[in-house]
């Protein structure tokens, strides 16, 4: 699903395993928690990092709808919403 939303739905999605254990008991919880606590709030300050707004027509300021937006070096365009 992730590689599908980054490609089709300009959704970047991460999946985050914060040990081997998939299902740790609930003892554990807390100590996971401690473990990864300041690398999960450091992820989080980075969040908004990059561009965002709204594409508009230089002339009218009307919103546009699918404009393609490239960004050199990167080979991903992504289009505006609605």
């Amino acid at each position: 699903m992730q590689d599908y939303n980054y490609v089709w739905a300009n959704c970047f999605e991460i999946t985050l395993e914060l040990s081997c254990c998939k299902y740790p008991p609930t003892s554990e919880l807390q100590q996971e928690w401690e473990n990864n606590r300041e690398s999960l709030l450091a992820f989080i300050e980075k969040v908004h990092i990059g561009v965002k707004g709204f594409v508009r027509d230089a002339v009218t300021g009307a919103g546009l709808e699918n404009a393609t937006i490239v960004v050199a070096g990167i080979a991903h365009n992504i289009r505006a919403g609605k």
